[in-house]
């Protein structure tokens, strides 16, 4: 072989490898969480509000979380070593709301789920503030929008590692999330 063609096959090589290090954003992983500016304010709990409704813009932060199968499987180890199952059975419910279906007591996004874990709700869900650093909260919130089916078919994690009775995250129905139950769209009577 010539020593150009060599060089050209090396060049080719060289090429290949890199766009097949860069090529897959999905199971990257990191070792360090994700970069913030400042502080997002915390999301609307209530649509509650005299006048025109306000837009909540989405944090940029959740979707890097929520579009990583890397941080959903995290998530999902996360669930069990906090003893989520305690309270949510898999995401089916129990003592806690179910995960899986598309009502949402305080809001389905990312960012009111991420609030949710670290700030608490009355009536049971216990803050865990102090108790797992924020991006712990932010993998835990990308895996409970997927238990609901609303991340990306693609990022989901296509197989369980131990034995599970529920489907894979890929294989679940989308359940978009509904703010609030049937009874807190009633108005009482006077």
């Amino acid at each position: 072989m010539s020593s150009r063609f060599r060089s050209d096959l090396a060049l080719v090589a060289i090429a290949a490898c890199a766009l097949l290090a860069a090529g897959c954003d999905r199971e990257r992983r990191e070792y360090h969480a994700a970069p913030t500016e400042a502080p997002p304010p915390h999301p609307r709990l209530s649509t509650l509000q005299p006048g025109d409704r306000l837009a909540s813009p989405g944090d940029p932060i959740g979707a890097h979380y929520e579009n990583n199968a890397y941080h959903i499987n995290q998530g999902s180890r996360l669930y069990r070593w906090f003893n989520c199952n305690g309270c949510h059975a898999n995401g089916g419910g129990s003592i806690g709301p179910a995960l899986m279906d598309g009502q949402w007591r305080y809001g389905g996004s990312i960012e009111q789920i991420h609030a949710s874990i670290l700030e608490g709700r009355p009536n049971g869900m216990p803050s865990w503030r102090g108790k797992m650093t924020d991006q712990q909260a932010w993998q835990l919130s990308a895996y409970v929008r997927a238990l609901s089916g609303n991340v990306p078919k693609a990022a989901a994690p296509s197989r369980r590692d131990g034995m599970a009775a529920t489907p894979p995250l890929t294989q679940i129905p989308t359940q978009p999330p509904r703010n609030g139950d049937a009874s807190a769209s009633t108005v009482p009577s006077p």
